[in-house]
């Protein structure tokens, strides 16, 4: 394993695979090569892009790619698919989806299973993200399922969230409203050159502004009450701390790259304002503190299964509430007992 992490750090493109691969299926020794890579972690830019189904996010990644190439920065890509309820693995894994970078060794592609989460983050995302950012990539790219309202999942890995929405897209629009329009940092309607784009637009400014003017607003995601519009500041000349983000609506036309420079550009200014009002440094802080909420959860589910398989499986406890000679909650107080026990002393 300390080989196997000497290898990625040192560059070895196989290594950082491998590496991976141990990660997403959970091998033995994982957490140990995830351990070692945290303090080489930090450096990369990491960039979510979500929305519905259809709205042209592979096809955005992959012109993002290429013009990060274009400038000389090297690129990682997670696309995370929905997962086969037989075997677990991606069901469009062997898709190709970056055509434009094939060959390219400097941009690494990874398609990964959603393993069952509908908002299309994987628990082993997060540590997948660590491998490409410890073995040096400039930028590193999530691109997610696009299931609805569980998309919030990513505000856990990524600094800036991009939503994806196609031109007359009422209904997409209207699931924004749902909860997804709390965590974009920067709004995108795609396939501007089709009817209906400006329109989209329009709708999502003002939704945008109706979010902003809310008392919840800065509750959630990445964003707080702000006063001025996402544009006007500059972060070189602008040493107000406080001022919010407001995210900005770019349009673009992925297919033919149309917009993505200016796309590009305006990740670069949210970057630079999370910089300067130290939101960086607090996501992060935040991020790490879930990230050991859930693997307390992982943990404590390990213990508990284990302990269930100790007494012999559930066949027995179901059997017996079903009698109504117990009932759940008893037999979750029976189960928990040692390992309460165990707390206590």
């Amino acid at each position: 394993m300390r080989e196997l992490v000497e290898q990625l750090l040192a560059g070895k493109h196989r290594a950082l695979a491998r590496v991976i691969s141990k990660i997403e299926d959970r091998s033995p020794g994982y957490r140990d090569l995830v351990s070692d890579l945290h303090p080489h972690t930090g450096n990369a830019t990491i960039v979510g892009i979500t929305g519905s189904p259809g709205a042209g996010k592979s096809t955005l990644v992959d012109k993002m790619a290429e013009t990060y190439r274009e400038r000389g920065e090297t690129v990682g890509v997670i696309a995370i698919d929905p997962s086969s309820p037989y075997s677990g693995g991606a069901v469009l894994g062997d898709r190709i989806r970056m055509a434009s970078t094939i060959g390219d060794m400097d941009v690494f592609f990874r398609s990964m299973s959603a393993r069952g989460t509908l908002g299309g983050l994987s628990t082993a995302t997060t540590d997948a993200v660590k491998a490409l950012d410890a073995f040096g990539k400039d930028r590193i790219i999530i691109e997610t399922v696009g299931a609805g309202q569980n998309e919030v999942d990513i505000v856990g890995t990524a600094d800036t969230i991009a939503v994806l929405v196609p031109p007359s897209s009422g209904d997409d629009v209207q699931m924004l409203k749902a909860g997804i329009l709390e965590i974009g940092d920067v709004f995108v309607v795609n396939k501007a050159d089709l009817d209906g784009a400006d329109r989209t637009v329009q709708e999502l400014r003002e939704m945008v502004h109706m979010r902003d003017a809310s008392p919840l607003a800065g509750t959630a995601g990445h964003h707080g009450v702000d006063s001025g519009s996402a544009g006007e500041r500059d972060p070189e000349t602008d040493d107000s701390d406080d001022e919010a983000w407001t995210p900005p609506i770019v349009e673009t036309v992925a297919k033919t790259g149309e917009g993505v420079e200016p796309f590009l550009e305006t990740l670069v200014d949210h970057r630079a304002w999370l910089e300067s009002s130290g939101e960086l440094d607090s996501q992060r802080r935040e991020r790490y503190e879930e990230e050991v909420r859930r693997l307390l959860r992982e943990g404590a589910g390990e213990l508990v299964r284990a302990e269930i398989d100790r007494h012999g499986g559930l066949d027995g406890y179901v059997e017996a509430i079903a009698a109504k000679e117990t009932d759940p909650y008893v037999v979750t107080e029976e189960l928990l007992a040692p390992l309460r026990g165990t707390v206590d002393d």
